[in-house]
């Protein structure tokens, strides 16, 4: 049999992706050489964007197969190299349209991404869980998701689902770490040691607008922003970064925590965003008999939607209630949530239903170009 041609073998190149951009190699200019002897062995040499890029082994091993799925090749020898500074410049102003300028694509009038940002009057009610399995239960519904942690004080996404890598920068542009399907981003991330962050107003927005502009997210059909509890500087920043975010507000039955939930929900009239609705979680507890033990009382969230409903004029649903579930915590501090671990018990099967619920939604037309011309 006679040697593959170069072309044959970089159409073979063409289906490895890299593991963290999601994109041909052949497409990222990562192909630095590549050569067939007559006796079928191949010399490739695979340009990384960084030396210490943490997912080379696999994409070693990537290439490796890829080649000697091709009819004639016998053997396979793969040199990983490194981009040079110019060859990194082309990479990052084609992953970013040819764009110079760092922008946000989410706000642009032609996104198509659904951008949620999940808010709390008071913190303690789950926001962060419920976020996380949110996002794992849209990325198991086939959804491209990324999660924002953009509670800069208080971040643990990267522990509830499961992230245990940093970020590579490429540059001045950041790969998100991804887990289960989600790519994360955190300040947690960049802080050593659990440290605690201490920064005011100015430095929260511009960490905000780092992860929003200077991350890499790709092609993405839900994002969501974990917010830190209150109405302060981060919600205020997402408000003014992505204009389009709908804000879903999560609260707790008991009436003190619906109080202070329709205040992250009310700010909409000044922001002029448009909440998507209200997630009641902790709402009661199963017993073995197979009655409710409503340890926080009850009804909370349907108040809140009922109230934001009078406030802002328009329709807001309750899109559902999560029951307290010990799997929910153990999954969250496992880094294994509880929709994954365990999907059909009571938390799991409440947080699949509200995310189909979301998945299902479309982003409207507000703030979109129609593509229409005046005549």
């Amino acid at each position: 049999m006679s040697a593959p041609s170069r072309e044959t073998l970089l159409t073979a190149l063409a289906g490895v992706e890299d593991p963290e951009i999601h994109k041909p190699i052949t497409e990222l200019g990562m192909v630095g050489g590549l050569d067939v002897d007559d006796a079928g062995r191949v010399a490739v040499t695979i340009l990384l964007t960084v030396a210490a890029c943490p997912l080379k082994s696999k994409l070693q091993s990537d290439v490796t197969l890829a080649l000697l799925a091709v009819d004639g090749v016998t053997a396979v020898d793969v040199t990983l190299g490194v981009m040079s500074d110019e060859q990194r410049a082309a990479l990052r102003q084609h992953l970013r349209g040819g764009a110079t300028e760092r922008e946000i694509p989410f706000a642009k009038p032609e996104s198509l991404t659904r951008v949620y940002a999940v808010a709390s009057g008071k913190g303690g009610v789950g926001k962060s869980s419920v976020t996380a399995n949110l996002a794992v239960s849209l990325a198991d519904a086939g959804l491209r998701v990324g999660v924002v942690d953009a509670d800069i004080y208080g971040f643990s996404i990267p522990r509830m689902i499961g992230v245990d890598r940093a970020p590579t920068q490429v540059d001045d542009m950041i790969m998100p770490p991804e887990a289960g399907g989600v790519k994360v981003i955190s300040v947690g991330m960049f802080v050593p040691d659990n440290q605690p962050v201490v920064w005011r107003g100015p430095m929260l927005h511009r960490a905000l607008q780092q992860f929003l502009a200077d991350v890499f997210w790709g092609d993405l059909d839900v994002l969501l922003l974990d917010l830190p509890p209150g109405t302060g500087d981060v919600a205020i920043s997402v408000a003014q970064l992505i204009p389009g975010t709908e804000i879903l507000v999560v609260t707790t039955p008991q009436q003190a925590a619906a109080e202070v939930a329709e205040r992250a929900g009310a700010i909409a009239t000044q922001t002029h965003q448009r909440v998507a609705g209200v997630i009641e979680n902790m709402s009661w507890l199963e017993m073995p008999d197979g009655t409710r033990q409503d340890l926080f009382g009850s009804g909370g969230g349907q108040r809140v939607a009922d109230s934001l409903t009078r406030l802002l004029g328009t329709e807001i649903p309750l899109l559902g209630q999560i029951p307290i579930d010990v799997t929910l915590r153990e999954g969250s501090d496992a880094g294994a949530p509880v929709v994954r671990s365990n999907p059909d018990g009571p938390a799991g099967v409440a947080l699949r239903a509200i995310a189909k619920g979301l998945a299902n939604r479309s982003r409207g037309l507000a703030g979109r170009k129609l593509g229409l011309t005046p005549q």
